[in-house]
């Protein structure tokens, strides 16, 4: 966001997330969105939450590896979404954050909102490197200063499944729901999960 107000964008955001699981995951992803948004001014679509058109979508997908076919199906699915919302209410550009993540591959992400885009005459998705020039530092510079929620998989019911079982082969606690903050040191993190 910050990328774009620099750039002289004018842009809303549009938060349409069905495959994030559990839904208290959801929510608290979804209102540090808005929260965001709301001190900076910034329009904000809350899109449905389908998350059983999600699961349809990615059935027979379920142990897929993290970057496989699963995601490209999820992201198809929230860009052509996305594109939609787009092309009936004015807008004739979108694009994504996704591919800040070190852990997603940008190639996938812009594929995927470049086909959803395609489908409307007059429609771009636009292509930025959102790691290039400190990106993915600044990034976790905003989500200290504003001290996000921090998410510790990439939100799918089977990304937590495996972050879970890798966390477990490693000695690690699993993912607890709504305790980890950026900014936060280990004594205040550990306070604010006994509170």
């Amino acid at each position: 966001m910050e990328a774009m107000t620099a750039s002289g964008i004018d842009y809303t955001i549009f938060f349409y997330n069905p495959n994030i699981h559990p839904i208290k995951e959801y929510e608290i992803r979804k209102e540090e969105n808005k929260r965001f948004a709301e001190k900076h001014n910034i329009p904000f679509i809350d899109a449905d939450y389908d998350a059983d058109n999600w699961f349809e979508r990615v059935k027979g997908m379920e142990n897929e590896p993290e970057r496989g076919i699963r995601c490209t199906e999820c992201f198809d699915m929230r860009f052509e979404r996305t594109a939609l919302y787009a092309h009936e209410h004015g807008f004739d550009t979108i694009t994504s954050s996704l591919a800040i993540s070190r852990w997603k591959d940008m190639n996938q992400i812009n594929g995927c909102g470049e086909r959803a885009a395609a489908r409307y005459p007059d429609m771009l998705y636009w292509t930025y490197n959102w790691r290039k020039g400190g990106g993915s530092q600044r990034m976790l510079e905003i989500s200290k200063e504003e001290n996000f929620y921090q998410q510790e998989y990439c939100g799918c019911v089977y990304s937590l499944r495996d972050t879970n079982n890798w966390r477990l082969a490693n000695g690690r606690d699993r993912i607890e729901f709504g305790v980890k903050f950026y900014g936060m040191n280990d004594t205040a993190t550990l306070k604010k999960n006994t509170d």
